[in-house]
């Protein structure tokens, strides 16, 4: 992994355990619901990818960095909530690079096992999102990236970069940042402009009417 990536990931990490540390904390959690939270967010996704993989035991229960990370941002994040709660917006940044990065490594893990295009984009945006879907699961509430936001999109586009650049022959190095480089971007650009996917909303009572 290059350096770019490796060290975006660490971000991700970071902020995505933050994340679901505060849901935790809003949600009434002890200080056990607040760090299995934040580290179903951070880390999730890429167990979800690796076991999809065949790849036992997942990278992210054994490389103890992440697993680390991952729990000591929870346990800073319990300790210093006020801190963490007023500094929303950075932690979306944050959570947007973290995003690039993980639907990045994850479709070049999936690449490095089989071309097959599906298979690299569904592994790249369960890596960047699944520990969300997971969090919020737990927390029980619908997962986000199915309610609202650009989220989940990006990630999707970002992997499907990726493939396409390896498809015509560019490096996996260059695929990787060039795919970061897409998911952030577009995440970054749907916290401004406030994109949304379209919805269809239903009016209960004229449908039972």
């Amino acid at each position: 992994m290059n350096i770019a990536l490796t060290v975006t990931n660490y971000v991700g990490i970071v902020a995505f355990a933050i994340s679901g540390s505060m849901k935790a904390i809003r949600k009434g959690m002890d200080l056990l619901g607040v760090i299995v939270l934040g580290f179903t967010t951070a880390l999730g996704g890429g167990i979800i990818s690796d076991v999809m993989l065949g790849i036992y035991p997942p990278v992210n229960l054994t490389y103890l960095p992440y697993p680390l990370t991952a729990i000591s941002a929870g346990l800073a994040t319990f300790i210093f909530y006020r801190v963490f709660s007023n500094v929303g917006k950075p932690l979306m940044y944050a959570d947007a690079v973290g995003l690039g990065a993980f639907s990045a490594s994850g479709a070049s893990l999936a690449y490095s096992i089989s071309h097959n295009p599906l298979l690299v984009v569904l592994v790249g945006s369960i890596t960047a999102v699944g520990g969300g879907v997971v969090r919020d699961l737990l927390a029980n509430e619908v997962p986000v990236v199915l309610t609202r936001e650009f989220y989940a999109s990006a990630a999707i586009l970002g992997s499907l970069v990726y493939f396409l650049l390896r498809f015509i022959g560019v490096n996996d190095a260059s695929s990787a940042l060039a795919s970061m480089i897409i998911t952030i971007t577009l995440r970054f650009m749907a916290l401004r402009l406030k994109w949304e996917l379209p919805r269809r909303i239903i009016n209960e009572d004229a449908v039972k009417a």
